[in-house]
Formats: structure tokens, C-alpha cells, sequence
């Protein structure tokens, strides 16, 4: 199989979840409340054994299911994709009781994970964090400072914490905790997004941690983020391909459908193009993320570049094949509980996190340069 085609049964595979997802996931979706975490629909992600397969599949099963399930659900990609975010540090770099403890619950759905990465000051720029871990001892740490635009904050039932056990060293001194919600000292309160989803600000007043919270080692946290978000970087762009997928798909209805001028929209040679831009530009993006994910599954050393480009590309391409959409589709669109008024408030924050657009060139255009060096 190249990095450009699917078998049979991998696209079987994604037709199925787009199935389900209409059927079983988005009236669960519907009964949720914006900006708290839904509990039954992760419950049901649980169930269809689908937070399961994020710790057996690789980048590009990664990627089939978020795309697939964005198409017709976006919350469910979402709270599929934080439990994978927020756990998936546990899942490779915990100890067997840190595995034993939480994994089980976050796979059947019952318990809650969130990755709790930046900081009001320090957000694309993850080696300037600020909650520092202060020796309380051998082997023991205190936790003060702040955690902000943290998904599923503050009703996670643990979080992978990043925090400064050296000052001074950059990437070299954060430490990667597991941190249980209960912990004395941990307080949190939610934001008011554009999008719907869960998210909040966490405060950390002397929380104590110790070694067993640590996951990998001491003073290099930064590697466990790091290899978190270059597995989950091109699964965002199969994300934003699902919405832009959804977006075109609305588009050609309403564009087959719709008189004006003596005809239907799509005859008119400025719509129809603006069409097949849409188009050309989304299966440009997702054969991008494919390559992405399939060069990461075979251990490519070109990864972080690869996982760079296929983010950017594709939630840039996202961003405007839902403008375009909503351009198209006229006031319709702006209304309240119309598909692209929700996918057009959707699609903006996947190019602002994990790692902004700005953020990826420079990625890239470093890659490029080591790259050019070591010739």
C-alpha cells in the first residue's frame, strides 16, 4: 500500500463510523450541554470500543477515525480525540501502575483524560512554561502557577501536567506529570469558547506530586509532549479534512439544488469553480495527512516535518473551504443550528492549537535547513 490509497477494507472501516456517528453519536452529541464534558457520549465511545483502538492503531488508523467521524460529528471526534490526547502520554511513557490505574477507565469510557500543556503565557512557545515543580523533598515536587485553553478542564478526572523542574534549562527542564483531579491544591474553572467544547483554565496552588506521578523521566517531559503531539499533529489535519469533507459535501446539495438566475446555482461558472477549488484543495490536504500518518507509522525520521505540513496545510484548507461554504450557501448559513454556522465556529481553533500555523512553517523551515546541513 502507498501513502496514497486505502484497501477496501479500510474504507469500509470509514464508512462504517460515519455511520455510526450519525446514527448512535450524534444524538448523544445533540444532548450535550456547549462548553461541559459529555459523559455519554464518551461512555458510547467507549462502548463501540473505538478510545480502545487509539492505543493499539497507528497515526493513519488515527487519522481514518477522526476524519470519519468529523464528517458527520464533530463533538465526537473531539471528545474521541482528547481521551487519545490526554492519555496517550500514560499509555507510552507510564509505569505499569499508572497503565493499570487509569487506562482502563479511559477505554471504556467511564474515566476522563486531559493534556495540560499551555499556559496564559506560554502557548505555541511550550519551552517557556511557567508552573514550576518546587522540591518538596526527595522524590516530591509542588506544583504552583497556572494552566489555561486546557480541553476537557476542569471536569478531567486526571491530567497529563507539564511542568518546570529546572529553571533556566528550556525544554530540557520540564517534567510530565500524572496528576489525578482530586489532588489538594488543583482548582479549575471553564471559558467561554467560540467552540462548544470543553474547555478551562487550571490553577495549581502547592499541589503535590511525587516520582510515582511522574511518567518517563525527570527533566524530560518535553520529549513526552513532543512525541504526543507529532503523532496527534497530522490526525488534526484529518480532523479539519473531515469538516472541509462535510462542508463540500453540503455545498454541492445546496448548489444542485438552489435556483437563481434562470437555473441552478452550480450552472453558474463562478460557483462551479469556486466548487471545484473546494475540492481540489481537501484531497490535496488529506493525501498530505495520509503521507503524514503513513511516514510516521513506518518510523520515518522525516516525521516532525511531515506532521508540520499535513497540520497546516489541512486546517488551513479547512478554514477556507468552510468560508467558501458559508459564502456560497448565503444567510442560511449564519443561522443558528445550520451545519456550517456550527463547522465555521469549529474550524478556527484547530489552527491556533497544538502547535499554530506560524508555529508549523517555522517547524518546517527548520527541518529543512538540518536537513540541508547534514548534506
Amino acid at each position: 500500500m502507498t501513502a496514497f490509497s486505502l484497501e477496501p477494507a479500510q474504507l469500509a472501516w470509514c464508512a462504517e463510523l460515519r455511520a455510526l456517528a450519525a446514527e448512535r453519536l450524534r444524538p448523544l452529541a445533540e444532548k450535550g450541554e456547549p462548553g461541559r464534558v459529555n459523559r455519554g457520549l464518551v461512555a458510547e465511545l467507549g462502548r463501540l470500543g473505538l478510545v480502545g483502538r487509539l492505543f493499539g492503531a497507528g497515526a493513519l488508523d488515527l487519522c481514518l477515525m477522526r476524519e470519519s467521524l468529523a464528517q458527520a460529528c464533530t463533538e465526537a471526534e473531539t471528545a474521541l480525540a482528547l481521551q487519545g490526547l490526554g492519555a496517550h502520554p500514560v499509555h507510552a511513557h507510564g509505569t505499569a501502575a499508572q497503565r493499570a490505574r487509569w487506562l482502563p477507565g479511559v477505554t471504556d469510557g467511564t474515566a476522563v483524560a486531559a493534556f495540560a500543556l499551555t499556559e496564559p503565557g506560554a502557548g505555541s512557545d511550550a519551552a517557556a512554561l511557567a508552573l514550576t515543580a518546587h522540591p518538596d523533598g526527595p522524590g516530591r515536587w509542588r506544583l504552583s502557577g497556572e494552566k489555561c485553553w486546557i480541553s476537557n478542564a476542569p471536569e478531567a478526572d486526571f491530567y497529563t501536567v507539564f511542568a518546570r523542574t529546572t529553571l533556566g534549562a528550556g525544554a530540557r527542564g520540564v517534567t510530565a506529570f500524572l496528576l489525578p483531579a482530586d489532588r489538594p491544591g488543583l482548582t479549575g474553572h471553564g471559558l467561554d469558547m467560540l467552540s462548544p467544547h470543553p474547555i478551562g483554565a487550571l490553577g495549581f496552588d502547592g499541589v503535590p506530586v511525587t516520582a510515582d506521578d511522574v511518567l518517563g523521566e525527570v527533566d524530560r517531559g518535553f520529549r513526552v509532549a513532543m512525541g504526543t503531539l507529532n503523532l496527534f499533529r497530522p490526525s488534526v489535519g484529518a480532523f479539519a479534512v473531515g469538516m472541509a469533507q462535510a462542508a463540500l459535501d453540503a455545498t454541492l446539495g445546496h448548489t444542485a439544488r438552489r435556483d437563481a438566475f434562470g437555473g441552478k446555482l452550480r450552472d453558474l461558472q463562478a460557483v462551479s469553480h469556486q466548487v471545484a477549488e473546494m475540492a481540489l484543495r481537501t484531497e490535496a490536504a488529506r493525501l498530505m495527512v495520509y503521507a503524514a500518518a503513513t511516514a510516521y507509522d513506518a518510523g520515518d525520521g522525516d516525521v516532525p516535518r511531515r506532521s508540520a505540513m499535513a497540520k497546516l496545510l489541512a486546517t488551513e484548507t479547512a478554514q477556507y473551504v468552510v468560508d467558501t461554504a458559508v459564502q456560497l450557501h448565503g444567510a442560511r448559513a449564519l443561522r443558528r443550528g445550520h451545519l456550517l454556522e456550527h463547522l465555521y465556529r469549529e474550524v478556527r481553533a484547530p489552527r491556533v492549537y497544538e502547535g499554530a500555523s506560524e508555529v508549523q512553517r517555522g517547524i518546517i523551515a527548520k527541518e529543512l535547513y538540518a536537513r540541508q546541513e547534514a548534506r
